[in-house]
């Protein structure tokens, strides 16, 4: 998960065309912990999500709506076109695909 909100953040972060640098100071968080949690290293705490998402605009809204959009956006395994879902368990929980030869 701490991938997928990391990857949402550096991509608002970048269409905005603002540096690292900016939100970082923004956030009031240093520089090196957001690059950090952008790269899905670190797992932000509330109150540091909250900073990140408001020096970048976003509602809360924007940001759980966005990542609803990545997880049901249809995916796919770049193993013969293979639906991303076919790979998933219940409960979207990731499961090994094994392929005949």
């Amino acid at each position: 998960m701490r991938d997928l909100i990391g990857a949402m953040l550096r991509r608002v972060r970048q269409e905005q065309g603002r540096t690292l640098r900016e939100v970082a100071e923004a956030a009031q968080v240093s520089l090196p912990y957001l690059s950090e949690v952008e790269r899905g290293r670190k797992e932000p705490s509330s109150e540091v999500l909250a900073a990140i998402r408001q020096a970048l605009g976003l509602s809360l809204v924007d940001l759980v709506g966005g990542l609803h959009m990545e997880l049901a956006a249809p995916a796919v395994l770049p193993v013969q076109g293979v639906p991303r879902s076919l790979g998933r368990g219940p409960a979207g929980g990731h499961r090994a695909v094994m392929l005949a030869a």
